[in-house]
């Protein structure tokens, strides 16, 4: 059996901020009534979280879970604990309408860090990241591409796209990012 690898190894960036892959991640989209009491449940009993109001991220250590539509989550737990995550959503939501699905291996995720991390994605986002809010989450585009997003820790970002287009994502951001390049200079 081989061993998993991340959409392009690791690879990173430093210009006026550094852009890098963030590794694998576990992520599972899981779709369904957000409001029933077994979703609840069930998010809490996968995340250590309550399922998030819509637009909003909530993150307790290294597990998650983003509203993504008003019946779609992302659950995000460490890449190792994914198909485990699975089989326990889907034990916790039988006998409930839900679709849950792994999807680790057909996402990548990017972190963009440094105090101008948001002048390098709004060169590529249509999103105005002077009002986007901590625990906000943000479904756009990065260039061509469909992305989600949120300010991870401060003055960093993490961005998420499909593993198919991760090197047009990264050299997006490469070239964003590059020293001399930024809108807002001073």
């Amino acid at each position: 059996m081989s061993k998993a690898v991340s959409a392009l190894g690791g690879v990173s960036h430093k210009g006026f901020v550094e852009v890098s892959e963030a590794g694998l991640q576990g992520m599972i989209t899981v779709r369904g009534d957000l409001a029933s009491a077994k979703m609840k449940k069930a998010v809490k009993a996968a995340t250590g979280t309550a399922v998030p109001e819509a637009r909003r991220i909530v993150i307790a250590g290294d597990k998650a879970a983003a509203w993504m539509s008003p019946d779609e989550l992302l659950i995000m737990v460490p890449y190792t604990e994914a198909l485990a995550t699975v089989a326990a959503l889907e034990e916790a939501l039988a006998g409930e309408h839900h679709i849950v699905a792994d999807v680790s291996d057909a996402r990548a995720m990017f972190r963009i860090k440094g105090a101008k991390a948001s002048q390098a994605l709004l060169k590529l986002c249509p999103v105005d990241f002077e009002t986007l809010a901590e625990g906000e989450i943000r479904r756009t585009r990065a260039a061509q591409v469909a992305a989600a997003l949120w300010k991870s820790a401060e003055d960093e970002f993490s961005l998420v796209s499909f593993r198919s287009a991760a090197g047009y994502v990264f050299g997006a951001l490469e070239v964003s990012a590059r020293t001399g390049s930024e809108p807002f200079p001073a």
